[in-house]
């Protein structure tokens, strides 16, 4: 028997097939990564602003307190922690503000800015300016006339 070679180039278009299989797969795996990658950002940034206006909730809450406190009579002294949630924005970049009519948190991005605002029934002022930068807990103090926020324990 001799054998003769033959052009049969039935193999070649399955191989082809294979590499064309291989790179669709490529292709719809890497559209996933990027659809599963932006899903993950979007949650991770609406978590954010949901700690940052649950934040700011706890906090004006404990200032409408402070206010009620100080309309008790002269004297009257009021302190209360509130825990700051943490969140995944750049923290150093926060400041929080408490005017007579808001407390408001400000930061370079604006979608990360918020504010809420108070009643003003209190007797006093609102005042204060903190950064947020490694602080775990904001102090809600009425004193002396004033309702102020700050990072240290008030010593009365």
């Amino acid at each position: 028997m001799r054998s003769r070679i033959r052009n049969d180039e039935s193999a070649a278009s399955t191989e082809l097939g294979y590499v064309f299989t291989f790179l669709l797969g490529v292709l719809l795996l890497s559209m996933f990564a990027v659809w599963s990658f932006e899903i993950e950002t979007s949650t991770r940034e609406r978590w954010n602003l949901a700690a940052i206006d649950a934040n700011l909730a706890d906090i004006s809450a404990a200032v409408e307190r402070a206010d009620l406190a100080s309309r008790d009579g002269d004297g009257i002294k009021y302190a209360e922690s509130v825990e700051w949630r943490y969140t995944e924005a750049d923290e150093t970049l926060f400041t929080l503000v408490l005017t007579d009519e808001s407390l408001d948190l400000l930061h370079p991005e604006t979608a990360l800015q918020s504010s809420h605002s108070l009643s003003g029934t209190g007797i006093g002022n609102h005042t204060g300016q903190i950064t947020i930068a490694g602080i775990s807990h904001v102090w809600i103090i009425y004193e002396d006339g004033e309702t102020r926020i700050d990072t240290m324990r008030p010593s009365f």
